[in-house]
């Protein structure tokens, strides 16, 4: 296995090689616990590097800076007391892994189920979530995607402002438990993505500026200074983030990523940075399917081509925001925010089921601007789909999963739409039984900016759907943060059981009668509108066979006159004499 760069390298002997990218300081002592300091020998590329013997995994150690400042590892495998305090020696080699006859599972037979491992259980840890695990494997789920765990400040947090990207946060257990995790889904036929944030570091705990040029005022994000890409010694910046991503993949066997915003990863090199980390993520895992995905605010097709085979060439699929939207707006009748350039028109949910981007160079209000490119010729598993997730719901003004709360019908005709539809779904935790918790933003940083984050949040967030900032749960808070644990003990309860029971068939049919096809699906399909809220989907799966979707997507029937109509294979609501009832979604295999 490849050596990596950055943290600690255990040698043979018990001795360890600690290191340092630090060009902006001459000097630079380590301290490892119970010893003297030792000042590290700096080379002329801005490394300082030493080699200490008989250095214990478990050890503790930092670094300190010609001030006196003393900083943790920015490639810590472990900081046991949270993102300010010493990083511990973890010899990552010692678990003991027993699937190792895993080797991933295509693309294609991906089920997707994005959970939040301090919220998903009462436990919030790495190990409790293994007690989960054949729930999922038996509800017909095939990865779960984990939200980001790198270390964050704080008792609480979403994860996407960590600012040590190489250490688990310590509040939900040890790398060695998270590498158990990975290994008890792999004994389960079950993959594991890891969202993982390359766009931006969090305001508290990152102290890399101090000794690096990690910032450049080249690049301006929404959360400042962007990351220093493709500036004057951009080189090792690059590498930390390409090596981290190489490290998840390898070290813990991960079976992709999630790359968070990408939109927001700026790079004017002649290589941009996605490409080339896809390209080497790739290049060191060949023996098992890696799979990477992005979300893209632009819509950027060109980084989901693919090859002359119909493999990904860089990225293997993308969150469309945009199925969710044109989804949502038709089971809520929301039209507030960026839900008003969806709403309403079954043009735009044919689009979107057809070919995934709704806006594909075309003019988009609540942007002000054109937005995203042609998808034309990508395969309809270039694009995940869901009805809820992190944001969704989180971006809301209490936090609510609002379409939980639908009547039946509809609910049920939405689900039958997108967990059958060739894309590749995203269930979000406790979707499956319609789960009511809440999963509003939380975060535990110092005093100044829990205010700060609390007032920037209101501003920032208040032209979004449903928020309303009278009732905004204080993010800071711990009864925000234990209001989105999932109660699992719900799952007994009656309604619960029926809701399981829906997800299973609808899982079980697509295990049956779309997985099997969507090798043969690559390019997009074909809609027609059939009145207002009426339309049709076709998907060209050879020359004799199409994968169709009839669905009417209103609560009046729909007289549609002498329509043939194949047997199905899965449907909600009916067709009669040429009436589509209400929240009608048939799925049939046809010619």
């Amino acid at each position: 296995m490849r050596e990596l760069d950055f943290g600690p390298s255990i040698r043979g002997g018990g001795s360890v090689v600690f290191r340092l990218w630090a060009p902006l300081q001459d000097v630079v002592r380590l301290d490892v616990k119970a010893r003297d300091c030792v000042e590290m020998a700096r080379r002329e590329d801005g490394w300082h590097e030493c080699e200490v013997a008989d250095v214990l995994p478990g050890s503790r150690y930092s670094f300190i800076l010609s001030d006196g400042l003393a900083v943790p590892d920015p490639a810590s495998r472990f900081q046991p007391h949270d993102v300010h305090e010493a990083s511990e020696v973890v010899d990552l080699t010692s678990y003991r892994w027993t699937a190792d006859d895993w080797h991933g599972r295509p693309w294609e037979e991906i089920v997707l189920y994005e959970l939040h491992i301090g919220t998903f259980t009462e436990e919030g840890t790495f190990l409790a979530a293994i007690d989960r695990l054949d729930h999922l494997r038996e509800l017909g789920i095939t990865a779960i995607q984990i939200m980001p765990v790198s270390d964050f400040p704080g008792r609480w947090g979403w994860g996407y402002d960590g600012v040590l990207p190489y250490a688990p946060d310590s509040s939900y257990g040890r790398p060695e438990e998270l590498q158990k995790l990975v290994d008890e889904a792999h004994r389960r036929g079950l993959a594991v993505i890891l969202d993982v944030v390359y766009n931006h570091f969090g305001p508290d705990g990152n102290y890399q500026a101090e000794y690096a040029p990690l910032f450049t005022d080249h690049h301006q994000t929404p959360w400042g200074n962007g990351i220093n890409y493709d500036g004057e010694k951009s080189r090792p910046i690059r590498e930390f983030v390409i090596q981290n991503a190489i490290y998840w993949i390898t070290r813990f066997r991960l079976d992709g990523l999630r790359l968070d915003a990408v939109h927001a990863i700026q790079d004017d090199s002649d290589g941009h940075i996605l490409a080339e980390l896809a390209r080497r993520v790739r290049s060191a895992v060949v023996e098992r399917h890696v799979h990477l995905i992005v979300e893209n605010e632009n819509n950027d097709s060109d980084l989901l081509v693919r090859d002359s085979d119909g493999r990904a060439s860089i990225f293997t699929a993308q969150w469309n925001d945009d199925i969710h939207h044109v989804l949502h707006s038709a089971a809520t009748g929301e039209a507030f925010g960026y839900y008003a350039d969806y709403a309403g028109d079954p043009q735009k949910i044919g689009r979107a089921l057809a070919e995934g981007f709704v806006y594909q160079g075309e003019f988009m209000p609540f942007h002000g601007e054109p937005r995203g490119k042609s998808a034309s010729g990508l395969p309809p598993t270039a694009f995940i789909s869901f009805i809820q997730n992190h944001d969704q719901i989180g971006n809301r003004a209490g936090g609510d999963r609002k379409i939980a709360s639908l009547p039946d019908d509809v609910l049920k005709a939405i689900a039958a739409i997108y967990l059958l539809a060739p894309q590749v779904p995203m269930l979000f935790m406790g979707e499956e039984w319609r789960a009511g918790e809440p999963f509003p933003y939380f975060c535990d940083f110092n005093d100044d900016l829990n205010e700060k984050v609390t007032v920037g949040r209101r501003n920032e967030l208040s032209r979004l759907p449903g928020f309303d900032t009278e009732d905004l749960p204080h993010p800071t808070a711990e009864s925000t943060f234990r209001s989105a644990k999932i109660d699992w003990s719900m799952l007994s309860a009656p309604s619960s059981i029926s809701w399981l029971s829906f997800y299973k068939r609808l899982l079980k049919a697509r295990q049956e009668h779309v997985i099997p096809r969507l090798r043969r699906i690559s390019k997009s399909g074909t809609f027609r509108t059939l009145s207002d809220d009426a339309l049709s989907v076709e998907w060209r799966v050879s020359d004799s066979e199409k994968l169709k979707l009839l669905c009417n997507l209103n609560d009046k029937s729909v007289f549609l006159g002498d329509v043939g109509q194949e047997p199905t294979f899965f449907s909600t609501g009916s067709l009669t004499s040429g009436v589509l009832t209400p929240w009608s979604v048939l799925w049939s295999i046809g010619q």
